[in-house]
């Protein structure tokens, strides 16, 4: 992202955003990490980042390979939902992770992905963003950034993972669909100003990186504290949508699985392990 160099109050440069190509090259160059991004396949339009890098993980790709799309024509969030990828102003990889453990952790792998996500959010906005559980960071209670985990595993281990991000980067307002733009910003728009996509996927690969090697080195609990520190629903009223079931109550955080904990009106304790969550009003 030899470019021209501004101030930044976040990182303490600036690349001249007007100057930079956004390819495998330039994300490569200068990266930090030891594994993750170090093999990158580039594309300028694909269906779906998460897809691809199935295709490749299916193929044998090596733990940390990365798939980056400048743009989707069938991007997706969690339940088949559409997400909105238009061309040159946001971020849309898939990160391939191979962790040797039971199917049923990979949900934490999700909310390790988020802390990375919000970390790297906080260092180019000055300020920390909101987890949603399961899978959305919010700013001012609008979706800035997305997390689709899917899995290849037998009964008693994972094949692969892989994670998908998307953030929502040098969108401006009109740029969002009318039914987003009450629910969904981007960094531009909060921070007033753009910042690089090669910066910022760089800074994010090191930060999953970072975060996925203290998880498998550590456990969950780290990562469980974090995202804590993040979380703004504790307490608040929500509503959780289930596959065949409604339910409320208050929000009281997850347990060391990663399970969200509500209790009821009644003072019951319960346990969701998957669902959609809406505030209440």
């Amino acid at each position: 992202m030899g470019y021209d160099i501004e101030a930044s109050p976040a990182k303490g440069y600036r690349l001249n955003l007007e100057d930079l190509p956004f390819n495998a090259f330039e994300i490569g160059s200068n990266l930090k990490t030891s594994f993750i991004g170090k093999d990158i396949s580039f594309y300028k339009e694909i269906d779906s980042t998460n897809e691809t890098a199935k295709e490749f993980a299916s193929k044998g790709a090596k733990e940390g390979f990365a798939v980056v799309a400048d743009s989707q024509t069938k991007g997706k969030g969690r339940l088949g939902r559409r997400w909105d990828s238009p061309a040159g102003v946001n971020i849309y990889t898939s990160i391939i992770l191979c962790p040797d453990m039971p199917p049923v952790f990979a949900p934490q792998i999700t909310l390790t992905a988020a802390v990375a996500v919000a970390e790297t959010i906080t260092e180019y906005l000055g300020r920390p963003p909101e987890v949603k559980w399961p899978n959305d960071i919010l700013i001012n209670s609008k979706k800035i950034a997305g997390i689709l985990t899917e899995m290849n595993s037998e009964m008693d281990r994972i094949n692969f993972v892989v994670i998908g991000i998307g953030v929502n980067m040098n969108m401006s307002k009109k740029m969002l669909p009318d039914e987003l733009r009450l629910i969904a910003t981007s960094l531009k728009e909060e921070a007033g100003e753009e910042i690089s996509r090669i910066d910022f996927i760089q800074t994010l690969y090191l930060n999953m990186e970072k975060w996925y090697k203290k998880y498998l080195k550590d456990g969950f609990e780290p990562v469980r504290n974090a995202w804590k520190g993040y979380f703004r629903m504790e307490g608040k009223m929500v509503k959780v949508k289930e596959m065949d079931r409604v339910i409320e109550g208050a929000a009281l955080g997850i347990d060391e699985d990663g399970a969200l904990i509500l209790r009821e009106k009644g003072g019951n304790i319960l346990r969701v392990t998957s669902g959609d969550v809406e505030m209440r009003p």
